[in-house]
Parts: C-alpha cells; structure tokens; sequence
C-alpha cells in the first residue's frame, strides 16, 4: 500500500487536529512497518502559537531516526493558504498526487478533501459545529466550511468521525450513509498520568502564578467554549461558597471572544483568570494541579480535555452537550450548556463532596485507559487496509 496523509495540521496546529495527526502517524509508526507512507506539508510554518520546542518535535516526528523509515515528508512548496484558496474556494482541479507523487490512498485528516487524479480519498470529520451550532462560528467560516465539508464528503470514498455522535451528525445533517463512515476516538497521551514529579508541578504553578487552589477550564476562547456562562456560574458558586478557588481559563483567542474577555474583566482578577495559550508541555502538571476541570462546552465532537484531566487525576464536571456524555461515561458529574445554576452546584458538590470526588478521581482514571492512540492506530490501519483490499 502506497498511503499519503496530510501532515500539514500537526506541523501547523500545536492542539486540536494537530495534536489528532500527530498521535495517529505516531501510533502507525509503530504498528506498521510495511505501508509506504508519504507525510505531506502545504508550506513549512510553525505551530501557531506553539514554541520553537513543539515546532521541532513535530518534524522529527517525520524526519527524526525515531521514525521508521517506510515514513517519508514531502513539503509542498507552496503557501498553505495559497493552494487552500486553491482547491477549496477556486476549485482549481490540481490533483494531490502532483505533489505526493502515485499513491494509493490519500488521507486528509481536517475536514476537507484535495482533488485527487486515482487515488480513494479518506477524511476525518471531527465535528459538524458549523451546522449544529452556527451562532457560535465566524460567519465567514461557516459559509466556507458549508460549502466544502459538503462536497469533501460527497467526494470521499470513506469518512472518519471521531465519535458516534460526530458519525449520528452526518448521517442526519448531511445524509450520509452509515456504512461509509467509521468512528476512530483521539487517544490519551501516555504523559497525562497523576503521578507526575513536585519539581514539575511547581515549576508549571511558578511559570502561570498559580499559588493558591484553582478551578481549571481549558479550550480556545469562542463562543462554543461557553466560558462567560462558565464565569457566571463561578461567580454564582462563589456567593453560596465563598472558599471556593479561583477560576483559571486556559487557551488562546479564536473568534468572536469578547464577551468572555469582558466577563472576566468584570469579574476581577482575584475571581477569574484568562491565561491564554498554554505550552503543550505544561498541560499534564496545569491539569494535575487544579481542584477540579469545568468544560462546559456547547457542542464537541469529542472532547478530550476532559479525558485528559480525568487520566491526571482531576475530577471532572461537564456539559451534556454531544459528544461529552458518550465520552466521558460516568466518570464525571454531566450538566446542561445553559444551566448557570446547575453548573454552580455541580461545581460545590466536588469541592464540598470528598467521597464523590474520590469516586470520579478513580472512574476518570479507568475511563481515560480506554482511549489510547495505539487503539485510535489499530482502528485506522484496518480502515486502511479495508479501502484497499
């Protein structure tokens, strides 16, 4: 088999689908020595937002020895937002294959599929947010995903969502057929783990100035992240418990964030605290030192900032929006987007309930075993070899 994946997201995206790509190629890396597996990246930037460290460690993921050598990076020396203007507004019929070279299957892991000349063409779908929640996307982006996510999944021969309710949108939203999709989960890290070092734990709390007992939430700071719900909530959590720590909001701005930025400033400093993007080195000690993880997200199509607090021994209270519940089991307290005050509540009976958080310490830790990028690896090789048998 001759397989090319677009490696462009890991390289670019430090979290997210970045972080999506770069655990599965790891994950085949290690599983299959015999494929041909040709790596492609659109340009050669950095990680958004990401350090010079995590830019390097995600070429020598490709070009390191670690790397079997059935793994070959091809860059495409053109601008990434040139060829995507290219293919998915202009439509321009340049296949992939001009640059990844005769190949048999192409894999684009981010929602939208290149023209292609003979090779079978497989996408990842990660969430159809755009459609289920279109108050809570740039306006420009959703009449763009719209329009190309549609004619990416009419074209593909075979669709991956990382969850049955990603797979569920699909089918309803855009009448695809059961049968051509396949549900392949993210993985958790094997470095998400509770037992990590106290020189580590120190270190991360010195760098973030995090000295006293916070409640932690994590994601990119946009309307779908539901945060100045969140900080109203903490806000209502404090009058009926005034012990109650700090809010710490961790991610970087993406759209249509001011009134979480607002929020947060009315709040106070001493009551919540945005901390913008965050190393993806120091996230296991940021989640290992929080009383308890909040997401209370309005739609995912996985989620897994929550398995990661959960594998790090945090407890965790979400949201029971999709995907979440299929997720996260019973191993966390689950409560509705758009309730303030359950969410409050829910948030006291962790810091006030310690037999209840030791019960979901312990479900989170079994949970989050059952997600692992060598199984994500395995059920994408059989796609693999199932499309070309």
């Amino acid at each position: 088999m001759r397989i090319a994946i677009d490696y462009t997201p890991a390289v670019r995206q430090q979290a997210g689908i970045g972080r999506y790509t770069r655990g599965l190629v790891q994950a085949l890396a290690s599983l299959d020595p015999h494929t041909d597996y040709s790596l492609f990246v659109l340009g050669k930037g950095n990680m958004d937002r990401g350090s010079e460290h995590s830019t390097a460690a995600a070429y020598s993921l490709a070009e390191g020895s670690s790397l079997p050598a059935n793994f070959r990076l091809r860059h495409v020396p053109i601008p990434y937002k040139l060829l995507t203007v290219a293919w998915h507004r202009l439509r321009l019929p340049v296949p992939a294959e001009f640059f990844t070279g005769p190949v048999d299957l192409l894999h684009s892991p981010d929602f939208v599929l290149p023209p292609l000349r003979k090779a079978a063409g497989l996408i990842t779908v990660h969430d159809l947010a755009f459609l289920r929640v279109p108050e809570c996307a740039d306006p420009r982006l959703r009449d763009y995903l719209t329009k190309a996510v549609s004619r990416s999944v009419d074209r593909a021969d075979h669709i991956l969502a990382d969850s049955q309710s990603t797979q569920n949108d699909l089918v309803e939203l855009m009448r695809v057929s059961a049968d051509r999709i396949s549900v392949v989960p993210a993985g958790v890290e094997d470095r998400f783990h509770p037992d990590l070092p106290e020189d580590e734990l120190s270190r991360v709390r010195s760098a973030y100035g995090l000295d006293e007992p916070f409640i932690l939430s994590l994601g990119t700071i946009e309307p779908r992240k539901n945060h100045p719900r969140l900080i109203r909530s903490h806000a209502l959590l404090r009058q009926r418990y005034p012990a109650a720590p700090a809010l710490v909001i961790a991610g970087g701005p993406g759209w249509l964030y001011e009134e979480t930025l607002e929020a947060a400033r009315q709040a106070g400093p001493h009551s919540v605290r945005l901390l913008g993007f965050v190393a993806d080195q120091d996230l296991p000690a940021l989640y290992a030192s929080a009383r308890l993880f909040v997401f209370p997200s309005l739609y995912e199509g996985f989620g897994l900032p929550p398995l990661e607090a959960m594998a790090c021994g945090t407890p965790v209270v979400c949201s029971n929006r999709p995907s979440l519940p299929e997720i996260v089991g019973d191993a966390a307290l689950t409560t509705d987007a758009e309730d303030t005050e359950g969410l409050a509540s829910a948030m006291q009976r962790l810091l006030e309930d310690e037999i209840l958080r030791e019960q979901l310490i312990r479900r989170g830790l079994r949970r989050a075993e059952c997600y692992s990028w060598e199984q994500a690896g395995e059920k994408l090789l059989a796609v693999y070899r199932e499309m070309l048998r």
